[in-house]
């Protein structure tokens, strides 16, 4: 393992005071517990919104908290759900009296603790909570019956969901309206990702699961989760293509819609690598006859150090692109 790190039990608290320090005029935490991080902002009578799950994906999630996206996140330890107390803590101070949203990932410690979060906040404080997940990851979809609960698990296009829930907060929308935007853009978005390396959990100090250096996992997910295939790499054309076939076939997309795309490094892929994509995206789109509004390009959901990307793309229709082109100021996005 080669980190810059100190005590590997304190990586977690370490890179918390590192936030702080660095971004005082944006958040803060709460309840004396470094895990809850807060917008510094408050906004009297606007819906709050919250989120959390495991560190080890910065930006993924307290990147988000600031002006116009996100209110309050907990975060648990690498790859660790955050505590329902900790998400209490969270919920009770950014509720400014219009309710609270969680948006977070499609996994089952998370909806066991935010689950009770919202009880709690219910039962405690008169807290209204209402919870969008974040399921937009291809690779994880199973088969499953109409109405049946989605399978796919939350990864970077989860981004999407938080910008424009964010922006018709800041709206002032109520909370039955920000969370029926937050559904639509769940909806709306899908995500498939390939890892050319594992990466490494501080406290355990080795690589999380193994892959040739000739080789590549195609779905591989942000915690090792197994994907859709592992073979030799190709060329970033036939990578490219390969992903957005299976993420246009999985809504489905037609030709004539409009999206945003998300091009989202996993940390150790350069930029020069996520622009070559960008390129063949756009070719790749283009001869579906799919119109993109916005890219944006870089590290939205990372894992640790593990190289290779992941594309998100965001049916729009004209509700979303006005708000996902609204302003926002976090301490790791801004527009």
């Amino acid at each position: 393992m080669k980190k810059i790190i100190n005590d590997p039990k304190n990586y977690i608290k370490e890179m918390l005071e590192g936030i702080y320090i660095a971004h005082p005029d944006k958040v803060a935490y709460v309840n004396d517990d470094l895990q809850c991080l807060i917008n510094v902002h408050n906004k009297e009578g606007k819906v709050g919104i919250a989120t959390g799950g495991g560190s080890g994906h910065l930006p993924l999630f307290l990147g988000y908290v600031g002006d116009g996206m996100l209110d309050g996140c907990c975060v648990g330890d690498v790859f660790q759900s955050p505590s329902a107390e900790q998400m209490l803590a969270v919920t009770k101070h950014i509720d400014q009296g219009a309710g609270v949203l969680y948006i977070y990932g499609n996994y089952n410690g998370d909806i066991f603790n935010f689950d009770m979060a919202a009880e709690m906040a219910d039962f405690e404080y008169d807290i209204r909570v209402e919870t969008v997940l974040g399921a937009d990851d291809v690779a994880s979809a199973g088969p499953k019956k109409e109405g049946d609960k989605s399978t796919r698990s939350g990864v970077a296009g989860i981004v999407f969901v938080y910008k424009c829930a964010g922006a018709a907060a800041n709206r002032m929308m109520t909370l039955d309206e920000v969370k029926r935007i937050a559904e639509k853009a769940s909806h709306n978005v899908r995500t498939m990702g390939v890892a050319l390396t594992p990466c490494v959990v501080p406290r355990v100090g080795k690589a999380g699961f193994e892959i040739g250096l000739d080789e590549m996992g195609i779905g591989k997910g942000i915690h090792g989760e197994t994907g859709i295939r592992r073979g030799k790499i190709e060329s970033a054309d036939q990578i490219i293509d390969e992903m957005l076939d299976k993420i246009v076939a999985e809504l489905p997309y037609a030709e004539g819609d409009e999206v945003a795309v998300l091009v989202n490094g996993l940390v150790a892929t350069p930029l020069d690598e996520q622009y070559i994509a960008v390129r063949r995206i756009q070719e790749n789109l283009t001869s579906k006859g799919i119109k993109v509004h916005r890219y944006y390009v870089g590290e939205f959901a990372t894992a640790l150090e593990m190289a290779g990307l992941s594309i998100s793309l965001l049916e729009l229709d004209e509700e979303l692109k006005e708000l996902l082109d609204d302003p926002a100021d976090t301490p790791f996005f801004k527009q």
